[in-house]
Order: C-alpha cells, then sequence, then structure tokens
C-alpha cells in the first residue's frame, strides 16, 4: 500500500556535510510518485475523509495527461541540493532537508533526520514566498508537532514571508522576458500579463491575512519591469469545498478578457515556484484549452523550478535568518 511504503529522504538529507552547524528544511505540499498512490494522497490532503469515486478518477486523469506522477519531491530536492552548495560557496555550513506537507517524505521525517544528525539550530522555509496562517502556518504548525513528539530542543528560525526578495523578483521578470519573446512584435503590443496564485478560502482567512495583499505586490514589482503592458492578478486551483475562495477566478478572468477583445495573454504563475499539477494541469491544459475556445492565444512563462536566482534568494534567506535578521 502506498501509504506504508519506506520514506524516501534524499541524498542531501542522507549524506550531508558532517560539519554542518544548522540544519534548513525547505517544505512542500507533496504529490505522489504515481497513479496508485493518487488515491492515498488526496485522502490525506483531505485529512481521512473519502472522494467521490467520480471525482476521484477525475484528478487521477489529471495526473495521467502530466505523465502519471507529479515532479514536485525530484524538483524539491534539486533545489535542496543546489541550496546547500550555493550557501558552502558563500562559507555557509548548513545541512539541507526535504519535508512534505501530504506525502513522503512527511515533515516529520525531515525533523527525525534533523534531530538524528544531532543539529539543534533550524531554518524553517516554505517553498512558497507569500504568507497566510491558512497555507504557510498550517506547515510550521506540522513541523511544531514533529518537534514536539521527537522531544528535541531545537532552536527554530521560522521564514514567514519572502515574496519581496530582488533575486526572487529577478528570477520571475528573466522568466516573463524569455515568454513574451514566444509572441511575435505585433502580438507583444495587445499582449496582457495575467499573475496567479493558488486561491485560499476567502471565508476562512483571519481579516489582517497578508496572502493577498503579498501576492498583488510581487506582481506589481515584476510587471514593473515591463513598462506599459497591462496585467491583473487572478486565483486559481480551489479546493473541492462549499467555502468562498479568493477571486477573481482565473477561468472568469479569461472570459473577461475575451469579451473585452484581448487575444494574447501571458499567464506568469508567480504565486508558485515549481512545476507540479497546479501547473501543468491547471494552467497548461485546462486553463489554455478555455482560452483557445475563447479565442485567445494563452502562454506562461516556465516555473523557477531550481533557477539559479532563486537559489540565490532561498540563500539570502537563510544566512538573515541565521545573523537573526529574519
Amino acid at each position: 500500500m502506498a501509504g506504508n511504503r519506506k520514506t524516501d529522504l534524499d541524498s542531501t538529507q542522507l549524506n550531508g556535510a558532517t560539519m554542518a552547524r544548522a540544519a534548513v528544511l525547505l517544505m512542500a505540499y507533496g504529490g505522489p510518485s504515481s497513479l496508485d498512490e493518487v488515491e492515498a494522497y488526496v485522502m490525506d490532503v483531505r485529512g481521512g475523509r473519502p472522494l467521490a469515486p467520480a471525482l476521484l478518477e477525475e484528478i487521477k486523469e489529471r495526473y495521467r495527461k502530466i505523465g502519471g506522477r507529479s515532479p514536485l519531491l525530484a524538483i524539491t530536492q534539486r533545489q535542496a541540493m543546489a541550496l546547500e552548495e550555493e550557501l558552502e560557496r558563500g562559507g555557509v555550513q548548513v545541512q539541507v532537508f526535504v519535508g512534505m506537507r501530504h506525502w513522503f517524505p512527511y515533515i516529520r521525517d525531515a525533523v527525525q533526520a534533523i534531530v538524528s544528525r544531532g543539529l539543534q539550530r533550524v531554518v524553517a522555509i516554505c517553498m512558497t514566498p507569500h504568507f497566510s496562517k491558512l497555507s504557510v502556518g498550517a506547515y510550521f504548525n506540522q513541523y511544531d508537532a514533529a518537534v514536539k513528539e521527537s522531544g528535541a530542543a531545537l532552536q527554530t528560525t521560522y521564514v514567514r514571508d519572502w515574496h519581496t526578495r530582488n533575486e526572487l523578483i529577478r528570477a520571475y521578470a528573466a522568466r516573463v522576458s524569455e515568454a513574451i519573446q514566444l509572441f511575435s512584435a505585433e502580438e507583444q503590443r495587445s499582449l496582457e500579463l495575467l499573475f496567479t496564485a493558488h486561491s485560499l478560502p476567502k471565508s476562512r482567512l483571519e481579516p489582517d491575512d497578508p496572502y493577498d495583499a503579498q501576492q498583488r505586490e510581487t506582481a506589481a514589482l515584476v510587471a514593473k519591469r515591463f513598462g506599459d503592458l497591462k496585467w491583473s492578478l487572478a486565483y486559481q486551483s480551489e479546493g473541492y469545498t462549499k467555502d468562498t475562495w479568493l477571486g477573481p477566478r482565473a477561468e472568469d478572468k479569461i472570459r473577461e478578457l475575451a469579451e473585452a477583445g484581448v487575444r494574447n495573454v501571458l499567464v506568469v504563475p508567480t504565486g508558485f515556484l515549481c512545476d507540479h499539477v497546479e501547473i501543468l494541469y491547471d494552467i497548461d491544459i485546462q486553463l489554455k484549452g478555455l482560452a483557445s475556445r475563447l479565442g485567445i492565444r494563452l502562454e506562461r512563462s516556465m516555473s523557477l523550478n531550481d533557477d539559479p536566482l532563486l537559489i540565490k534568494a532561498l540563500a539570502a534567506v537563510v544566512t538573515s535568518a541565521l545573523k537573526g535578521q529574519v
């Protein structure tokens, strides 16, 4: 059974530098590594609540269309190795671990690995630059529970957000510059940028939750580098609940742009760092298909994944955290 398989700790966790004085924990959402794992993974996400068979088959079909698995773990492990190397070049000896919120290796597995290595100082970073108590806060809660269970006395610095880091904005902008070249000079004159981020249930957000404001701040900083190009922000990938979710929905925004006569749209998913089903299916297949039916040419800027500028942004965040500047 998928849920019982051996925890897959990456080589960064098993073979880290013995001289490391601190641990860095990169936390990501998780995803199935095969179609056989989809049901157990979805059950984990839903806290054990079963899903209607038809909806489960729909989710399996989405993974089938993107290759039968999520690439998220492999990408996060590459990020971890690159970050460790980048920090080492800067004279910072740390060991980087990977923990997933909803699949193997779980955050608790990473905490156990940190404790077994004798490391007592930890920088905890979610692989999303924008803070919400509903999202990043949930990762921190899972980490705290794992630390409590371990009985270890870990000194932890929690990185809440890092959405305005210059290296991060530069990385997104570089991806946008590359993607703009997919359009002809004539198409570029009427091109609009549509920034997207994962939606959250609006009805469950606290009044002072910064998530929406931070998403708009990142989008504005990236858009500023492209002069007069029109841009807007929309939310995607709502969950299967009856909550009221943050909007506007990306699908509704595409319909609005079509009605306004826009024919060329570049989607810039600044709310995400890596390729996963919300990018490879929700944008590349579902949203692109809708745009095509409405007469819009829709392209997407490539995900950052293990882009060197993203790694430099993470290294800067870690360095600041170790200096007590977060």
